[in-house]
């Protein structure tokens, strides 16, 4: 690659960052429909036409503000499932990491939380595949675990969306939660968490469970 080659890809890179950071900035005054691409691009005085060289529209800006979200925690859940050990250390970790994310990225997670069930499609369906790639990675790391046992493959990916869920709605609480607001919030979430994992202990007791083998 030439020196001006990668000059011109450092200068490409820069202002798609700066459209998702206008973007964002935005987004905290209205939702992603109402999002107007002459607003982005004049907050980063660049040209409506070279919006179309970073992204096709605002859909695809969306989806991308969804990537850069959600996308950097898949490889930390995962380090923090591998980890053997005690659950409860792992479940507190989990709360930990959410709670740092929010705490450093505010406006991405208040953008998550309204767009989850927003009126642009490509953006609910980008949410909700990153959910579910979330659930199914908590799932195949909770099947090579004791407890699990007997479990079925659909039982153990109800499970894993069970702990998602949960660190969502916990997402959602610690914005909300305000200046001293977030230790209860952590805390609440803590002891759901430990309710679910209790209830795992016991699912297959319940009347129609399989057999142990």
């Amino acid at each position: 690659m030439s020196h001006t080659t990668g000059v011109r890809q450092t200068q490409k890179l820069r202002t798609r960052q700066a459209l998702l950071d206008a973007a964002l900035v935005l987004l905290e005054h209205q939702s992603l429909s109402s999002l107007g691409l002459r607003e982005v691009t004049r907050a980063v005085g660049v040209a409506p036409t070279a919006f179309y060289r970073h992204f096709d529209g605002i859909a695809a800006l969306g989806v991308a503000l969804v990537e850069q979200t959600l996308g950097s925690l898949h490889g930390m859940i995962g380090a923090i499932l591998a980890e053997t050990g005690d659950s409860e250390v792992r479940l507190d970790r989990g709360v930990e990491l959410i709670a740092g994310h929010v705490r450093a990225q505010p406006a991405h997670f208040r953008f998550i939380a309204r767009e989850q069930h927003g009126g642009v499609g490509p953006v609910r369906e980008a949410i909700a595949a990153e959910l579910r790639r979330f659930a199914e990675e908590v799932a195949a790391a909770l099947a090579g675990e004791p407890e699990s046992r007997g479990w079925s493959e659909e039982d153990l990916l109800m499970l894993g969306g069970l702990y998602v869920d949960h660190m969502v709605l916990t997402a959602s609480a610690l914005l909300d939660a305000g200046d001293g607001g977030e230790e209860a919030v952590t805390g609440a979430a803590r002891r759901r968490l430990r309710l679910i994992t209790l209830g795992r202990l016991h699912w297959l007791d319940g009347p129609g469970a399989p057999p142990c083998a």
